[in-house]
């Protein structure tokens, strides 16, 4: 655990002065966020579409629809693991959304 908080505390800082690894952040990030959004079906990912598009002009049963998809999506975990990927220092279970390993 120890060598795991060293390799990202020189990660940090080399991140800062290298501009490409903030590039390469922002890609892992973009791929994780794929793996969320490939969790819908295409249907479903074409009606979320759809009702962010629309935005507020949404009806009661849409708003409804959205926050079922949404959910689908977990996005307390792609949250959770997008900040642990960022983070210097590894962040607990509890805010990443990692389930333990059996």
């Amino acid at each position: 655990m120890l060598s795991r908080i060293a390799r990202r505390v020189v990660a940090g800082r080399v991140a800062k002065r290298l501009p490409i690894f903030r590039v390469v952040a922002v890609a892992q990030v973009a791929l994780l966020g794929r793996r969320h959004l490939q969790r819908l079906e295409p249907g479903e990912a074409r009606r979320i579409t759809e009702l962010v598009r629309r935005g507020r002009s949404l009806s009661e049963p849409e708003k409804v629809e959205l926050r079922i998809l949404t959910a689908k999506l977990e996005p307390r975990a792609f949250a959770g693991a997008a900040a642990d990927h960022l983070s210097p220092v590894p962040l607990p279970r509890r805010l990443t959304g990692v389930k333990k390993k059996s």
